[in-house]
């Protein structure tokens, strides 16, 4: 039995992933899916999503954090072990980060990494029966958007959200840049912590409002909840 996209499915059930007859892609399993003895199997129970043609994930209520390589998080240091950071990223276990896994990073030049620092990093290595592993370059040995966070306010949110949020699909931080319109920075971790930084306070309390009172809105509520915020910004309201 093939299993159409947006069917509910349970741990334990075997999957038939929907594939075009023409795609010769490779298959990747996202969150909530194993593979077993050449079969797929749902880990979880949720909703069977696909992104593109070839990529297959469990959209599932969940309130602790599965690491899952490929994915970006936010972390907080919480230990220094000899040239390894411990990174609390809410996880059942801590991930560990090299000092040599930052851009331009050598033994002489070392990041300006402390404990009690945030950082926005890639899980490298992300299985049951190893410890997680996190870099804060891309392919290329570039930073791009990874690395420290400074100054700013984190808060906790929903994974569901998270993800949410990370989905081309979501109109929620365009909304924010052309209501608010005023200067901010917003990084999303898929581990369920957002990060916002901007000139004042309370722009940053408005963003990370707006970002928490959208989990249950549809996408016309998000817009028209940013226009009124975007208002009392400009004085309107």
């Amino acid at each position: 039995m093939t299993n159409q996209v947006g069917d509910v499915v349970l741990p334990g059930d075997e999957l038939t992933l929907p594939l075009p007859e023409q795609s010769k892609r490779k298959v990747l399993l996202g969150p909530g899916l194993r593979q077993q003895d050449g079969k797929v199997f749902a880990a979880k129970a949720g909703i069977l999503k696909q992104k593109s043609t070839n990529t297959f994930w469990v959209d599932a209520i969940q309130k602790r954090y599965i690491p899952c390589k490929g994915e970006t998080v936010i972390g907080l240091v919480v230990q220094k072990a000899g040239d390894i950071f411990r990174v609390e990223i809410g996880s059942n276990e801590l991930a560990a980060l090299s000092y040599l896994a930052f851009e331009g990073a050598t033994k002489k030049n070392r990041p300006d990494v402390n404990i009690g620092d945030l950082v926005f990093a890639k899980l490298l290595v992300a299985h049951k029966d190893f410890e997680s592993e996190l870099i804060c370059v891309d392919s290329m040995g570039k930073k791009q958007k990874l690395g420290v966070l400074r100054e700013g306010f984190v808060f906790n949110c929903s994974i569901n959200l998270a993800r949410r949020l990370r989905s081309t699909e979501c109109p929620l931080l365009e909304s924010i840049k052309k209501h608010i319109q005023v200067p901010v920075e917003i990084v999303v971790g898929m581990n369920g912590r957002v990060w916002v930084n901007a000139r004042r306070e309370r722009d940053i309390i408005a963003v990370g409002n707006a970002i928490l009172a959208a989990e249950f809105k549809t996408d016309d509520e998000i817009d028209d909840m940013c226009d009124q915020v975007g208002a009392r910004f400009s004085g309107v309201a």
